[in-house]
């Protein structure tokens, strides 16, 4: 039975305060691993956000995160928290806007090459700039943040990025976005602004992923290139939205939990050949799961159902 909207948002409600109380609770680890979890919920999704309408698969993920964590490395120290956050977005968003607009009109390969390519340019040019620049190549960071704030943080994010969902699919944008995933011809013949929808959603995408490394630069007390535009953070996020279903909101999230919690057994256990793991997973997710945890769950539902008499 169908449950109503006021119950639906009770129950929404209820789960957030409950959540809420983590680290009330929690130890040091479970903390932790509780904060990978949100981190990894947040990018996740709103790498979905713009990739599942469109279908267009970006691997700028941490471009864009790491523009967070070193904002943050930089300014941290020196201004206050959010202003350093509402810095760390409208750089985010400027990129975004950049790289939108400039590449948007690309599509299948040569949009996935781009993205892979656009986080690694911005990785050479921060390590460009502090080496010719300030004459170190990392920074220390120094932020007045506990690990409990970050939570909360991540927590709110979480929330602003379902809630932005949400609004995105029961707009005109989102069924736009639908059409131009379908067929990006029909959408120009039918009146659709293709690249405006595209530019939109991918600064939307780009601006939570921006605050999401900002919120978790205080996580580390060493930041360098290397850690902030790991490109390993990409392919990551892509596996776990690829696995738990980018045509479903919540679809992401059953990707993140399994995948969050082998990360962490396959770093703990065979750090040297965590890489070659991580391409072996993506490989098997593709083949076996093409549509997700959330589309094989729906495909065995509607068999159930037609079957029962």
């Amino acid at each position: 039975m169908m449950l109503s909207l006021p119950v639906k948002i009770v129950g929404v409600l209820a789960l957030i305060a409950v959540l809420a109380c983590v680290p009330l609770v929690a130890d040091g680890y479970r903390l932790s691993l509780a904060i990978s979890l949100l981190n990894y919920t947040v990018l996740a999704t709103a790498w979905a956000l713009f990739s599942g309408p469109t279908r267009y698969v970006s691997l700028a993920t941490v471009a864009f995160f790491g523009i967070g964590v070193y904002t943050v490395a930089v300014l941290g120290e020196v201004l206050a928290w959010p202003l350093v956050l509402l810095i760390a977005l409208g750089i985010g968003t400027v990129v975004a806007l950049i790289v939108g607009l400039a590449t948007l009109r690309l599509s299948g390969v040569y949009f996935v090459i781009f993205t892979f390519g656009l986080a690694e340019l911005v990785r050479q040019l921060v390590t460009w700039f502090e080496v010719n620049k300030t004459r170190t190549l990392g920074r220390y960071v120094f932020v007045d943040i506990t690990t409990d704030q970050i939570y909360w943080q991540l927590l709110a994010l979480v929330v602003l990025v379902f809630a932005a969902g949400l609004l995105i699919r029961r707009s005109r944008l989102g069924l736009a976005l639908r059409v131009i995933g379908d067929d990006e011809t029909v959408a120009r013949h039918v009146g659709i602004n293709v690249t405006a929808a595209k530019v939109a959603l991918f600064i939307l995408s780009a601006a939570f992923m921006t605050l999401c490394g900002a919120v978790m630069a205080p996580r580390w007390s060493y930041i360098d290139p290397a850690i902030a535009f790991n490109p390993v953070t990409s392919f990551q996020v892509l596996i776990m939205a690829l696995l738990g279903g980018v045509h479903r909101l919540y679809g992401p999230v059953l990707g993140v939990v399994p995948l969050t919690l082998l990360f962490e057994f396959l770093l703990a256990n065979f750090p040297n050949h965590f890489s070659i793991l991580i391409g072996i997973a993506f490989m098997l997710i593709v083949y076996a799961i093409p549509n997700g945890i959330a589309g094989l769950a729906e495909k065995l539902f509607s068999r159930r159902k037609r079957a029962q008499p």
